[in-house]
């Protein structure tokens, strides 16, 4: 479990993020529905859905990878973390997280030069929308942000269980999710009940004790 007083305005503004990223994808998918049908039946095209699109696409992708992140749902090789002690774990996940923060903080550093570009320029797509591109750009660039800081507040504090010695705290929080965690979570979501066979089979999925 992540910690939630401290940073409960990063936590809200992640899940606030993912939940406009999926109704953005909702009102695309019924923009994309009224165009194959206009164009079927009325020979008729709005022009310009698939550049929306793809705005959506690039803004929604931003706006989740925080969301993303609190549930541990990032793409980690951890075929040979399972194996190593506790001990040597804790400084890998920790390390993870600081380069995670690295990352982002580039992401954002980068997406702002090119916001900053385009205010310069006052550059338009060329397309038939001629869209002005600062307006995607600044809602890309709120999602990366809004991503950025998320992912510092949790490496510091990452960085501060490995130094008081929180081991066991550390790996549970920032650790890659084992197949037990998505079975309770699989379970809790759909309130129902493990049998002891399938809880065992699964923790003998994990190759051992990772605490």
């Amino acid at each position: 479990m992540l910690p939630r007083n401290p940073y409960w305005l990063a936590r809200s503004l992640a899940h606030g993020a993912a939940v406009a990223a999926g109704y953005a994808a909702l009102g695309l998918s019924l923009l994309i529905t009224f165009e194959v049908i206009a164009r079927k039946l009325f020979n008729f095209s709005l022009q310009g859905v698939d550049e929306i699109g793809g705005y959506v696409l690039a803004i929604g992708v931003s706006f989740s990878f925080a969301y993303a992140l609190l549930h541990r749902a990032h793409t980690r090789v951890d075929v040979l973390m399972a194996r190593l002690p506790a001990v040597l774990q804790a400084p890998l996940n920790a390390a993870a997280m600081l380069m995670l923060a690295a990352f982002s903080l580039f992401m954002l550093w980068r997406a702002i030069e090119t916001l900053h570009e385009t205010l310069e320029f006052g550059s338009l797509a060329s397309t038939p929308l001629q869209t002005p591109l600062w307006i995607p750009q600044s809602l890309w660039v709120i999602g990366l942000g809004v991503f950025a800081l998320l992912t510092s507040l949790l490496a510091l504090h990452a960085l501060a269980q490995l130094v008081t010695g929180r081991v066991r705290a550390l790996n549970r929080d920032y650790g890659p999710r084992s197949a037990q965690d998505e079975l309770d979570e699989a379970q809790q979501d759909y309130g129902g009940s493990v049998s002891p066979t399938a809880r065992t089979a699964t923790t003998a999925t994990q190759g051992g004790d990772a605490t």
